[in-house]
């Protein structure tokens, strides 16, 4: 497989740690959707990472496909989305908050980033609503006394979390004070701190 895409993008991060977990051998290509555009658009015409070109060629283009195509190539009862409800579509929904808020904070950092006039509306909606999904994840991680949020074991939620967190505090410094979100803090460097979150990273490196 080959995987496209710089390990700074929480969703690029987030497939090349399951990948690594799974212990699926893959070739990283550290292309930008700015620079190299040109080279990503021959596999995805939509010109975004991550991009993940699997063993007969074909490609995936979603990072939530990617782990769901992942999860169907693990053994039996190791996918890292659980299997049954109700844990299943719950880990799905925290998933899906934390790549939300990260998708939210790609759009703030382009509008700092890319406009001469800057929207403050559209800056301060980013900003609300970073902090609210942010907000809701911490009471629920509170909740839970599992080492992970779904158990004894890593998950796909736990993952989604603490790239998007390393992602918003490296590209918008001083917007969060994780002394609010104590138990996503808490997690974050415990799990940052591991060999695979340290080998699967990278500093973030603004598009020129």
């Amino acid at each position: 497989m080959i995987l496209i895409g710089q390990y700074d993008s929480p969703f690029v991060r987030r497939v090349g740690i399951a990948l690594r977990l799974y212990g699926i051998p893959f070739r990283h290509e550290t292309w930008s959707a700015f620079g190299d555009a040109d080279k990503i658009r021959a596999y995805n015409p939509l010109t975004r990472v991550p991009t993940l070109v699997l063993d007969n060629g074909e490609v995936l283009i979603d990072s939530h496909m990617m782990l769901d195509y992942l999860d169907h190539l693990a053994p039996s009862g190791a996918a890292m989305f659980p299997a049954t409800e109700p844990a299943r579509h719950q880990a799905l929904k925290i998933a899906t908050l934390a790549t939300g808020v990260g998708e939210k904070a790609v759009s703030l950092f382009y509008e700092k980033r890319l406009h001469t006039h800057v929207s403050e509306v559209w800056v301060e909606r980013c900003r609300t609503q970073i902090a609210s999904v942010l907000a809701v994840l911490e009471a629920e991680r509170a909740k839970r006394g599992s080492a992970y949020w779904f158990g004894d074991h890593i998950g796909h939620a736990d993952i989604a979390v603490v790239c998007v967190l390393r992602f918003i505090n490296d590209a918008h410094q001083g917007l969060l004070d994780m002394a609010e979100f104590p138990a996503l803090a808490a997690d974050a460097a415990r799990l940052e701190a591991t060999a695979v979150f340290k080998e699967i990273s990278q500093e973030f490196i603004p598009p020129a």
